[in-house]
């Protein structure tokens, strides 16, 4: 069963998705999922009921400007957002953790590894963690080629056409999590819940992090689950992420081929399985 609800936090109150399993598993380790940059909480659903079914909790967040979450004009950096993450499980009481996140919500693990070393027990990076965009360019160059689309004022129905068209493997449920990434107005148009200019400010400290050192910096176990789709892209992140598992002190490394970004979406029962087997196969480090 899932609930929604917002945690109030020191500055702002985020909303989250709580799944409590009905036969919950002895002594085991609650999961935080975290998404990716303009998404929201609910693309993890299929994933989380998968997680739920095995008798573990599961607790999928909005991250700060994101989904039902507040909205203010700052604190976009990663060292605001991880602080988020690490109030957020401080109020909701957990002690053992494992947090997964994918494609910018990698990033953001990548950075709270560092700064809160053994706040969890594995950190689950899900097509993102490894993400370098300062060796793709300068800032003028990624600042246009990254900037996103202008949607507002765009019928759902259109919007919800376009992403099934370009991801017809996805159930209907994955189109309807993603299609919540956008408020949907009473005219029936839609409107970005990530203003464009905070999505800007994220996009920024992506750019400004210093991924590389940072990997050595990492105490606990890491999986880093990597979407290939055949794309020139793909052959790059296939370096990032060799030099990134050969840094961190302990990795392990998924290929999902002929797969989506959004991985959580496409294939929740294969990474939820993936998951699963990780932090049984790879416990945290004695402390």
């Amino acid at each position: 069963m899932v609930t929604d609800r917002m945690v109030p936090l020191k500055d702002l109150s985020l909303h989250i998705r709580d799944w409590q399993p009905a036969a919950p598993k002895t002594d085991a380790p609650f999961f935080l999922l975290v998404h990716g940059l303009s998404s929201n909480a609910r693309t993890w659903d299929m994933v989380a009921e998968q997680l739920n079914a095995a008798g573990y909790r599961a607790v999928a967040v909005d991250q700060r400007g994101h989904g039902l979450s507040d909205k203010p004009d700052h604190g976009y950096d990663f060292e605001t957002i991880s602080g988020d993450l690490y109030q957020l499980i401080q109020v909701l009481g957990f002690e053992r953790l494992v947090i997964a996140g994918q494609s910018w919500g990698g990033n953001v693990l990548l950075d709270f590894g560092v700064r809160y070393p053994h706040a969890a027990e594995q950190l689950i990076f899900v097509d993102g963690g490894f993400l370098h965009l300062n060796g793709r360019g300068t800032w003028e160059q990624i600042s246009k080629e990254l900037r996103p689309p202008e949607l507002d004022g765009l019928p759902r129905q259109l919007l919800e056409k376009g992403i099934a068209d370009s991801h017809p493997l996805w159930a209907p449920a994955g189109i309807e999590a993603t299609l919540e990434n956008m408020e949907t107005l009473p005219d029936g148009t839609v409107r970005r819940r990530l203003s464009i200019d905070n999505h800007m400010k994220i996009l920024r400290a992506m750019y400004e992090q210093p991924t590389p050192d940072l990997y050595p910096r990492l105490n606990e176990p890491v999986l880093i689950c990597v979407a290939l789709d055949g794309s020139a892209w793909a052959e790059q992140k296939k370096v990032q992420v060799s030099a990134a598992a050969a840094m961190i002190p302990e990795a392990k490394v998924v290929w999902f081929e002929h797969t989506a970004h959004d991985i959580h979406v496409e294939r929740p029962t294969d990474l939820a399985q993936e998951m699963l087997s990780f932090i049984t196969q790879h416990p945290a480090p004695q402390r």
